[in-house]
C-alpha cells in the first residue's frame, strides 16, 4: 500500500472522515499504479483564502516512483471534492504514460 501524505494550507482543517474518504479515494483509484508509486503526496489549497470565488479549490497530487522522477499534476475545482477528482484523473493519465515506458524497456 503506498503512502499518501495530505497538506493543506492555513484556510483548511481537514476532518478524520473527509481524510479518510480521500485517502480510500485516492487508492482506489491508483491501485493499479501501487507497484511503482511508492509515496502520494496531496497539496489541498483555497486560492482565493476567505473570500469567495469560482474554481478557487486546488488540489496538488505529488506521485514518488521508484526510479523515476516525481509526477505532479493540479486541477482547480469549485470544491475541493471537483478538484481531487480532476486531479485524480490528470495522475492517471500521466501514470499510464509512465507505467507504459515501463514495461516496454
Amino acid at each position: 500500500m503506498m503512502t499518501i501524505q495530505l497538506n493543506t494550507d492555513k484556510n483548511l482543517t481537514i476532518h478524520q472522515e473527509y481524510e479518510e474518504k480521500i485517502q480510500s479515494q485516492l487508492n482506489e483509484g491508483l491501485s493499479r499504479f501501487s507497484d511503482i508509486i511508492t509515496r502520494l503526496e496531496v497539496h489541498l489549497s483555497d486560492e482565493n483564502g476567505s473570500k469567495d470565488g469560482l474554481e478557487d479549490k486546488r488540489c496538488l497530487l505529488e506521485a514518488r516512483i521508484s526510479g523515476k522522477e516525481p509526477l505532479a499534476v493540479s486541477n482547480l475545482g469549485n470544491t475541493y471534492d471537483l478538484a481531487i477528482t480532476g486531479a485524480l484523473s490528470k495522475l492517471k493519465s500521466a501514470l499510464e504514460k509512465v507505467a507504459g515506458k515501463m514495461k516496454s524497456h
